[in-house]
């Protein structure tokens, strides 16, 4: 394979980032214009069409995906698969559009705003990203995504103006989310060969595909339930714009992490399906150490910056995000870890079952804690609930990989990561708290914070950060 793993991370991280990049920029501006009940009320209304999307989806992205990092060297069985999961997802979106109708008709009060985020339902038909991450053509993917973001951040600012633009918002998402995944068709025709009819045949490895859509289920438990049942419990929209708007930045950075594992996916399932078995084992222990890497940072930036960050980003009366946004900031170390183990691995090395086991460990302890800690400390609870929920996983998919990984040597590889993220932890904090909460302030504190940890890391001679610079220097001359 003659793929480059950084080129293709840099190209999926620049996609993950851009199809985040729209919530992030129009963040500050959404925040003032729709307020904590707006931005609660689509927090909630999207976690109701989220069940509906995981039943589209049925896992098929990520089997398909896997399939075709098998078969990169036959176009003829890229084409086959190409033929045979689109047929499912057809068949998928039809009959989740057909439930939600159903169940969101019985709904009382107005169904407006429900209706406006079926179109997310109906993207997942044009969604065929999989078939290029399967491929590792990650650019492709990087250029539509581009174009169609910076048309959806014009459009936000020009379309919505105040509150009553809600509908119109979370209309207009959907239409731009359902044209992001027309706009890749046009580059099928290079990749496709004829398949003859008699080859097509979609539910060959439907199995397959069930066992990869538990996890699913068990994930969309504690990602997004959590919001249903703050909205339910608490009965208030505001808790659920609190814990979205934390959520949304902790998520934004996270995705830097889980990039890897998009890229490492077709990866390792290649060197899997070719049986070799050292090149799985240090593709893994890098990937480890750099989730450590970027992940340290991000921790302790997150709890050392909110208090500074939050006013100015999101505006008066979101006091409430400082604290969510410290407690969930332990998310970008739980789930990169996960990530690196659960997808880079069990996925691509056929242990999907392993994976389920893990994510519904995660998803029993999520539901249990919810319900006893949202009464009690509200849209808090859901946080803390998560953060347990997502070490939960970590630590039992560590258990299940002991005999094939040094877990010591995973944590032992962490040591000056650590180290270096407590000590910039500890100044940037005392300077956060000495200065007024503005952006030229936010910058500073991150700037200081980022030559700190960097610093700190050139001082230990660090491995990954001098590859870095090493690559780096390649690169400019």
């Amino acid at each position: 394979m003659s793929k480059s793993v950084s080129k293709n991370y840099i190209y999926n991280v620049s996609y993950q980032l851009l199809l985040l990049i729209t919530p992030f920029i129009t963040t500050p501006y959404l925040s003032r214009v729709l307020e904590p009940a707006g931005i609660g009320t689509y927090s909630y209304t999207y976690s109701i069409v989220s069940y509906f999307i995981l039943l589209a989806s049925l896992g098929v992205a990520d089997y398909a995906q896997r399939e075709i990092a098998y078969q990169q060297d036959n176009p003829h069985l890229q084409s086959r698969t190409f033929y045979e999961v689109n047929i499912i997802r057809t068949l998928l979106v039809g009959l989740s559009l057909c439930l939600y109708y159903l169940i969101i008709s019985n709904f009382p009060g107005s169904h407006l705003i429900y209706w406006y985020q079926a179109l997310n339902i109906v993207a997942v038909l044009f969604d065929i990203s999989w078939f290029f991450q399967g491929l590792e053509e990650f650019g492709k993917i990087v250029l539509r995504n581009f174009i169609i973001k910076f048309a959806s951040i014009i459009l936000i600012f020009v379309l919505i103006h105040q509150p009553d633009d809600l509908n119109k918002y979370v209309c207009l998402i959907g239409m731009m989310n359902v044209l992001s995944g027309l706009s890749i068709w046009l580059y099928l025709p290079q990749y496709l060969v004829p398949v003859p009819r008699r080859e097509i045949k979609p539910f060959r490895n439907f199995s397959i595909i069930i066992q990869m859509f538990l996890p699913q289920i068990a994930i969309q438990i504690y990602t997004v339930l959590d919001k249903t049942m703050i909205g339910v419990i608490t009965g208030s929209p505001l808790e659920n714009g609190y814990y979205e708007q934390a959520e949304k930045v902790v998520k934004l950075s996270l995705t830097i992490v889980t990039s890897l594992g998009t890229v490492m996916l077709p990866r390792i399932a290649y060197a899997y399906a070719h049986k070799d078995y050292e090149t799985i084992k240090t593709n893994m222990m890098r990937s480890y150490r750099f989730v450590w890497f970027l992940t340290m940072p991000m921790f302790f930036g997150f709890i050392a910056i909110s208090n500074n960050f939050v006013p100015w980003f999101f505006g008066p009366g979101y006091g409430k995000v400082v604290p969510l946004m410290q407690i969930l900031s332990g998310l970008v170390i739980a789930i990169g870890l996960s990530n690196v183990t659960g997808i880079q691995y069990l996925l691509p090395t056929n242990q999907q079952n392993k994976l389920t086991m893990t994510v519904v460990c995660g998803a029993i302890v999520n539901f249990a804690l919810n319900l006893f800690l949202i009464p009690m400390l509200q849209s808090i609870g859901a946080a803390i609930a998560s953060l347990i929920a997502e070490i939960t996983v970590t630590a039992v998919q560590f258990y299940m990989v002991r005999n094939i990984f040094s877990i010591s040597q995973i944590f032992y590889s962490a040591s000056r990561y650590f180290v270096s993220g407590i000590i910039m932890l500890t100044i940037i904090w005392l300077i956060g708290h000495t200065i007024s909460p503005t952006i030229i302030h936010t910058f500073i504190i991150i700037g200081i914070g980022g030559i700190l940890y960097f610093g700190l890391l050139f001082i230990f001679k660090d491995a990954m950060l001098l590859m870095a610079i090493n690559k780096i220097q390649k690169k400019l001359h």
